[in-house]
């Protein structure tokens, strides 16, 4: 990306009221730990207001019967849609406004406005499969992009990449019987969801890669250059997708894989040089998980560092 052009980053105050209650790991605090550490790191972003996605973009990957939990439920306190997953008075407006700004974040990139684009926004999404929230996500914000690129941009093939510790079981699911969407995940196994095992393949799009617990960098490393950007590679996508979890970080409490901040940076750069391969640049970050505020913000950081550059 030019260093003329800044790196949009769509986010909006919404995201910061969906309350989850007191103890919840993904917490209110999650996302000003990103934007606080963006600000301080760069003086040159481009902060754009996230819209709220409309009910067309949103049943192109969801029923009509999550949206109504989602949006019409309305609680006038906290409530549980599982043990997991909160659904608050403020929840549906931030649900709208962090699948928006996938969405406008794709209109941004493939419109030629940049080539790159960040999205600061919280409830995650990847847990979400069609029909139900789950694992703190309500609306699966890569997935309703994904949709979004293929049936208003015509977009022949979409990668999405997730590095989130937790396997994106959701957005597989929404996709695994989809050519145009490839998708490729690293995630630690055993750990929650328990999908994402190797012969798991869908229609030859789906490509996922088992870290154990203690996987440091090297593993990690190892693990994208031999196996998944070379599947990225083949696949020549028009468009690359990442869904951004930083929970594979040493100091996350959720999981035990060893990562440092520089294995995002490196990760990303890579990414980034297949995008302007094969996809003109284009490459969208939608924020997944990451539960220590701290390497919340290191890793946020080195991953738009490399992003802007």
């Amino acid at each position: 990306m030019p260093a003329s052009v800044p790196l949009p980053v769509f986010t909006h105050p919404a995201c910061l009221a969906h309350d989850t209650g007191p103890g919840h790991a993904e917490r209110p605090q999650r996302l000003q730990a990103v934007v606080d550490a963006l600000r301080a790191q760069f003086d040159d972003l481009d902060w754009r207001e996230a819209p709220r996605a409309t009910r067309g973009q949103l049943l192109r990957v969801h029923s009509g019967e999550l949206l109504h939990t989602v949006l019409e439920t309305r609680p006038a306190e906290r409530i549980h849609l599982d043990p997991d997953t909160v659904l608050s008075p403020e929840s549906a407006e931030s649900a709208l406004r962090t699948a928006g700004a996938a969405v406008a974040a794709v209109d941004c990139v493939l419109a030629g406005e940049t080539r790159t684009a960040f999205c600061a926004v919280r409830p995650p999404g990847h847990h979400a499969t069609a029909s139900q929230a789950m694992g703190f996500c309500l609306f699966n914000g890569v997935a309703v992009a994904a949709a979004h690129a293929l049936e208003h941009h015509g977009l022949a093939r979409v990668s999405i990449v997730d590095f989130d510790v937790h396997h994106g079981n959701g957005t597989q699911a929404i996709f695994q019987s989809e050519p145009r969407v490839q998708y490729l995940s690293s995630h630690q196994m055993p750990l929650y969801p328990d999908t994402g095992h190797p012969d798991e393949r869908g229609v030859g799009n789906i490509l996922n890669a088992a870290l154990a617990p203690g996987e440091g960098s090297e593993g990690f490393r190892a693990t994208w250059r031999d196996r998944l950007l070379p599947a990225i590679e083949a696949f020549a996508p028009q468009l690359l997708l990442v869904s951004a979890g930083f929970d594979a970080h040493w100091r996350d409490p959720l999981a035990q894989v060893q990562l440092v901040a520089d294995d995002y940076a490196w990760l990303t750069g890579e990414l980034r040089t297949l995008a302007e391969t094969h996809a003109q640049g284009r490459l969208v970050s939608v924020l997944e998980g990451g539960y220590d505020l701290q390497a919340l913000g290191e890793c946020s950081v080195a991953h738009v560092a490399a992003l802007r550059t």
